[in-house]
């Protein structure tokens, strides 16, 4: 396999373990389908689906590497750091994810009242059928919800007008922090990497400091090629990753086939003058066959 820069490498995904409504199995199908030929399961805060992403890669001829999105509080702000090809039985690395979810229910529980305030009912209960596990409820689950019930129209509708910040369900989440997530990360042998830095809204000072202080922890690489990303940010974070002589991954955010942007494997390659984060993890990669 060529593993230039040109290489079909989605490396941003999510199934029904975290908050994407595909299994695995399914997942590592339609990537096959759709030409991709190094994948990633990055589910949020969460490695429990990493084996069955190995064998499902296996069974589809792909090249898989390990992956997690790990959600980080930074500035006041969410942010999203995915950890590739790292040994996915780390105890550090389970353990730590495990605290970072555990605050996820009591957080659900508040969300559902403020909604219920609001004159919507049973949203714990409605969110929970999409999750089925609530170490793992998130906004999106209360989202597909808010839609299947008639709330809203769509997913866009239901976080312009519930969920964030000054609107009914917004209850903010304490994440890990930005030396810890890269740490696990590090640690059990994998690259950290900034995911979709486009969607933060910060300043160029707090950016500056984000990257720089994610350098700091060992973090590696950035999302350059990714489905929230506008053709202009691809140019953007591609002179990002030169200037701080950063990894440059590529990843859709697939969630389901409804909701996403765009569909596994079918954004445009990563520039020729970047240095690819899967040259770095050659020997982490698990290749079919």
């Amino acid at each position: 396999m060529n593993l230039d820069a040109s290489l079909n490498a989605d490396l941003h995904c999510h199934s029904v373990i975290s908050d994407g409504t595909l299994t695995p199995e399914a997942l590592a199908e339609r990537a096959k389908a759709a030409g991709v030929q190094l994948w990633s399961l990055t589910d949020h805060d969460e490695i429990g689906g990493q084996a069955r992403a190995i064998a499902a890669a296996k069974a589809n001829g792909l090249a898989y590497l390990t992956g997690t999105e790990i959600s980080v509080s930074f500035a006041g702000r969410v942010v999203h750091i995915v950890g590739l090809g790292f040994d996915h039985e780390a105890p550090e690395m389970i353990e730590g994810l495990k605290a970072t979810r555990g605050g996820r229910e009591p957080r659900a529980r508040e969300m559902a009242a403020s909604l219920a305030a609001a004159g919507i009912p049973g949203a714990f209960e409605g969110a929970l059928k999409y999750v089925g596990n609530p170490d793992l409820i998130s906004r999106t689950h209360f989202a597909r919800f808010l839609v299947d019930a008639g709330h809203c129209a769509d997913v866009p509708e239901v976080f312009r007008r519930f969920l964030t910040e000054g609107k009914p369900g917004f209850v903010p989440h304490k994440w890990a922090a930005l030396r810890d997530a890269v740490g696990w990360i590090t640690r059990a042998g994998g690259v950290a990497v900034i995911a979709h830095p486009g969607r933060y809204d910060f300043t160029p000072t707090e950016e500056y400091a984000l990257i720089t202080e994610f350098i700091a922890h060992g973090g590696r690489g950035i999302e350059v090629v990714t489905g929230s990303h506008t053709p202009a940010e691809f140019q953007e974070y591609a002179d990002t990753a030169v200037e701080f002589g950063l990894l440059a991954s590529r990843g859709s955010d697939f969630h389901c086939p409804e909701e996403s942007r765009i569909d596994l494997g079918a954004l445009p390659p990563l520039a020729g003058r970047l240095t690819p984060v899967w040259q770095a993890l050659q020997g982490r990669i698990h290749h079919a066959g």
